[in-house]
C-alpha cells in the first residue's frame, strides 16, 4: 500500500495536471504529505476544527452584460427564505444589412420574436402529435404534420399560484445603450417606450415538420422555439417606411433610432429558465410588389433583425426579500459567524468562511514540530434541514476565491487546463440534510509554509453560487476560460447551509460549518 502510493505521488508531481489523488478510500495527499512515507507506515488521523462563516452580500447586484452572461435567464421565483427574484433581458437591436431594399410599396404582415429556452429532452418529458391527413398549404397537397412539444427546463415551480402560463412582455426600450465596452448591473433600469406584444407561456415549446405524403419530402420545418407576436404597425413605421433614411443607414444610427427591446414576464412567481443569446431574433413578414414582363405581383418576403449578443445585453434583476433573509444579512456577524448561510445566484448573497489563526499555528505545530504529512485540508457545509428541504435543485458547485484576490486558488491552478479535478464536491444532494466539501489542501499547504497565521483570516475563503467556466482549445483540450469568467450572473439556484455561530444545544451543533484535516504521522 505505501510503496503504490509513493509511485503515486512521483507520477503527480511530474504531471502538469492530473487527477485527484486518492489516500486509503477519500482523502487527497498534497506534497507535505511525501516526506512521511520514507522508510515507514502512515497512520491517517481526521481533525476538526471551527472556522467563522458568514453572510456576504452583494447588494443584490453583479455585472450581468455581454460576455459576463453567456447564458440569459427569464422569469421570477419566489420563495421564504429569499424571497421574489424575478428576471427580465434587455438588448440592443441591429440591422442584418443596411440601406436595405425592401422592394416597392411594402407592408407588413407580421412580426415574430424568436427564443429558444433550455428545455427537457428526456424521452419521457416529449409529446408528439402527428396529423396524417393534413393537407399543406390550402387543401392541394396531401401531407403528414409532426407537431412535438418539449417542456422548458424550469428553476423554481412547475405551476404558477395554481396557473400553468407565464405572460411574457416585450416592450421597447427608449434609451440608448452605448456599446459593448458598457457595464450593465443587474440592478440597472431602462426608460420604456411602446409596448410591442405579448404572449402566454404554457411552458411548452413546439417544433414543426411538415411532409409530403407522395415522396415524404420536407415541405415546412420550424425549429423548436419560442415564438412571440409583435406590433406589426411599429416595425413598419420604425423600420419598412424608413427605407432609404440616414436612420437605416449604418449601425451607428440604427442603435440610437431604434435603442432595443426588454422581454419580461409579468408574474411575480413561477421559475427561472434560461436561453441563449445568440438564438433569439425577430422576423419581419412582408409583402412589396414585384415586377416581371410587365405584370405585378403582392410577393412575400422576409427580413431577420439582428438580437444576437454582438449587440450590447443584460439581464435586469429584481428582488423582493423575505423578511428572516433581510434580519439576516442586516446582521452579519463577522466575527463569530452567522447561524444561517445564504447562497443565491444571480447577484445574490455569498458567504465567507475565515480560517482562524489560532489553527494556523495549530498546523505549523503540527508539520514543523511533529513531522506529521497533511494530506487533505476541506471545509465541510451542511444545508440547514431546519429551513431547506425543498425539492428546487440544489447547486452543484461554487465559484470559490480568496477574497481580494485577481486569480484562481492554488488548488485551481495547477488543473485549470483540467476537467479531471474537482475542487467543490456535492454529496447526498437528493437528500436533506445534504453537504459540500470544499478542498483547499494546496491552498492551506502554502500558507503552512510561506505566509503569517492569519493570513486566512485577513484573506478567508469566499463561495459564491455557480462555477467557473471553461473552454476548449484546438487540440482537444479544455480548462478554465479564467478568473473572470464564472456562471454566477446567470446561476438560478440557492441554498441555505449552517454556519459557524451554532449553540452546543442547537439541533444544527455537529453539522456547523467546520474544516476539516487529515494528516499522518509515523
Amino acid at each position: 500500500m505505501i510503496k503504490d502510493f509513493k509511485n503515486i505521488i512521483k507520477v503527480f508531481f511530474a504531471l502538469s495536471i492530473g487527477t485527484v489523488l486518492l489516500i486509503s478510500c477519500d482523502p487527497e495527499a498534497d506534497e507535505l504529505g511525501t516526506q512521511f512515507f520514507q522508510n515507514g507506515t502512515a497512520v491517517g488521523t481526521e481533525a476538526s476544527y471551527d472556522v467563522v462563516a458568514y453572510n456576504l452580500f452583494h447588494n443584490d447586484s453583479i455585472q450581468t452584460s455581454n460576455s459576463r452572461i453567456a447564458s440569459a435567464t427569464l422569469g421570477a421565483f419566489n420563495e421564504p427564505n429569499f424571497g421574489m427574484q424575478k428576471s427580465s433581458y434587455v438588448t440592443q437591436v441591429r440591422l442584418t444589412n443596411y440601406n436595405p431594399d425592401f422592394g416597392a410599396n411594402p407592408k407588413v404582415d407580421s412580426v415574430v420574436l424568436v427564443m429558444k429556452p433550455v428545455y427537457q429532452t428526456a424521452a419521457d418529458s416529449i409529446k408528439t402529435t402527428t396529423d396524417e391527413n393534413y393537407v399543406y398549404p390550402d387543401g392541394s397537397v396531401p401531407a403528414k404534420k409532426v407537431v412535438t412539444n418539449y417542456p422548458v427546463k424550469k428553476y423554481g415551480k412547475a405551476k404558477l399560484n395554481g396557473q400553468t402560463s407565464f405572460t411574457i412582455r416585450v416592450d421597447e426600450v427608449n434609451e440608448f445603450l452605448n456599446s459593448t465596452d458598457t457595464k450593465f448591473y443587474s440592478d440597472k433600469q431602462v426608460a420604456l417606450g411602446a409596448s410591442l406584444g405579448t404572449k402566454s407561456f404554457n411552458g411548452n415549446l413546439t417544433a414543426i415538420k411538415i411532409t409530403k405524403d407522395s415522396d415524404n419530402s420536407e415541405l415546412f420545418s420550424r425549429e423548436v422555439g419560442l415564438r412571440i407576436p409583435l406590433d406589426a404597425d411599429f416595425f413598419q413605421q420604425k423600420i419598412i417606411d424608413k427605407k432609404g433614411s440616414f436612420e437605416l443607414s449604418d449601425a451607428a444610427s440604427f442603435i440610437r433610432h431604434f435603442k432595443g427591446l426588454r422581454i419580461s414576464v409579468d408574474e411575480n412567481d413561477g421559475y427561472m429558465m434560461s436561453f441563449d443569446p445568440n438564438g433569439l431574433s425577430a422576423i419581419i413578414y412582408y409583402k412589396y410588389d414585384k415586377t416581371e414582363n410587365n405584370t405585378t405581383t403582392r410577393t412575400n418576403s422576409t427580413y431577420s433583425l439582428d438580437l444576437a449578443s454582438t449587440n450590447v445585453h443584460f439581464n435586469q434583476i429584481q428582488y423582493a426579500r423575505s423578511s428572516d433573509f433581510s434580519s439576516a444579512i442586516s446582521n452579519i456577524n463577522t466575527i463569530k459567524g452567522d447561524k444561517k448561510l445564504y447562497l443565491q445566484g444571480m447577484g445574490g448573497p455569498g458567504t465567507e468562511i475565515k480560517i482562524p489563526a489560532s489553527t494556523i499555528a495549530n498546523l505549523k505545530d503540527l508539520y514543523n514540530n511533529k513531522k506529521v504529512g497533511i494530506m487533505s485540508v476541506k471545509v465541510k457545509l451542511y444545508t440547514d434541514s431546519s429551513v431547506w428541504t425543498s425539492s428546487y435543485e440544489k447547486p452543484t458547485s461554487f465559484v470559490a476565491s480568496l477574497k481580494g484576490a485577481d486569480d484562481f486558488l492554488a488548488d485551481l491552478t495547477a488543473f485549470k487546463y483540467s476537467t479531471a479535478y474537482t475542487m467543490v464536491k456535492p454529496v447526498d444532494l437528493d437528500k436533506n440534510p445534504a453537504y459540500y466539501e470544499i478542498d483547499i489542501t494546496q491552498t492551506v499547504t502554502n500558507v503552512i509554509k510561506n505566509e503569517s497565521d492569519d493570513y486566512l483570516e485577513k484573506n478567508p475563503l469566499v463561495l459564491e453560487v455557480g462555477s467557473f467556466r471553461t473552454t476548449s482549445s484546438t487540440t482537444g483540450s479544455s480548462g478554465l476560460l479564467g478568473f473572470d469568467y464564472t456562471t454566477r450572473a446567470y446561476t438560478p439556484n440557492r441554498i441555505v447551509l449552517v454556519g459557524s455561530d451554532i449553540a452546543l444545544t442547537d439541533p444544527q451543533y455537529n453539522n456547523r460549518a467546520q474544516l476539516k484535516v487529515i494528516y499522518s504521522n509515523k
